[in-house]
């Protein structure tokens, strides 16, 4: 594919992503709550979407746009010796699990990212945090997939197969949330 050709797929696919403004606000709304509640939020995914997580865990704790102070949120990719370790002993489908059932509390909101919605690990930290008393809500592709079955109306799904243009949506709804956040917070 020419650049052309990529951008005009990048094109159409936002350009259908204002569908996705009702949960969307609720997801800010709801973690907004969890915030101001004095929980956090902690984000998950594999490869891409990890990174994803970690961009998105770093424009929280850090800053996006305003200085402001830091907003409690982790990336569960982020420690190696933790995954590592947790793969090893008890198997990679646990690697975020473990962690939600180390570190989540009631309140906490979890945000799941699967471009196929169908990762086992994923899947499974959804529901340690769910078991939790967890907000948990995910981005993934197009639906119906097994991430959307599972959170049904807390899921941003976005109308694609292809893993390139589901990632950059899901990294600009991440800074969408991350600019909502600032501003619903008053930071």
């Amino acid at each position: 594919m020419s650049l052309r050709q990529h951008l005009e797929a990048h094109q159409h696919l936002f350009s259908r992503l204002m569908d996705l403004q009702p949960r969307l606000d609720a997801l800010i709304d709801e973690a907004t709550r969890a915030i101001e509640a004095g929980g956090q939020l902690l984000v998950f995914g594999n490869g891409g979407s990890a990174a994803d997580a970690q961009h998105l865990a770093a424009e929280l704790v850090g800053r996006f746009a305003a200085d402001r102070r830091a907003l409690p949120a982790l990336a569960l990719s982020s420690d190696t010796a933790v995954l590592t370790a947790v793969a090893n002993d008890l198997g990679y489908d646990r690697v975020f699990a473990r962690q939600v059932e180390a570190l989540a509390r009631p309140g906490d909101l979890l945000l799941a990212l699967s471009t196929s919605g169908s990762s086992p690990n994923v899947l499974r930290a959804v529901a340690a945090g769910a078991e939790r008393g967890c907000v948990c809500w995910g981005m993934t592709g197009r639906a119906p997939n097994l991430l959307s079955a599972l959170l049904t109306d807390r899921v941003l799904a976005v109308p694609s197969t292809e893993t390139a243009r589901i990632q950059e949506a899901h990294g600009f709804l991440g800074h969408v949330l991350c600019a909502q956040l600032e501003r619903a917070l008053r930071l």
